[in-house]
């Protein structure tokens, strides 16, 4: 059985965008994870695959997305956990927040 893939839209901000050399873009994420995977319940695309084709499609992009002190991920306008690894749907849009500073 092949992984699935799911489309979703991507939202680059301040640095990210700075790095990907675009503020969106549509993206395929196909899960890295196969029906025979013991350890994975679920071959549905995540975050976290999310993050690898980023690092892959973006190379300036790779050390913010591969670092979650980095970037954030906002998954449909909500914040995703550091640590946590949520499932991706069609249609969903991820922002790429990079840490907010000031005084």
């Amino acid at each position: 059985m092949s992984a699935s893939s799911v489309t979703v839209k991507v939202l680059f901000f301040a640095s990210s965008r700075e790095a990907a050399g675009c503020s969106s873009a549509e993206m395929k994420v196909t899960s890295s994870r196969s029906s025979s995977d013991e350890a994975s319940t679920s071959t549905t695309p995540n975050t976290a695959d999310l993050r690898r084709l980023l690092a892959e499609t973006y190379p300036k992009l790779a050390p913010l997305v591969t670092d979650e002190d980095s970037i954030t991920l906002a998954l449909n306008e909500e914040y995703v956990p550091a640590g946590e690894v949520l499932c991706l749907n069609s249609g969903d849009t991820v922002a790429l927040i990079p840490p907010i500073s000031g005084g």
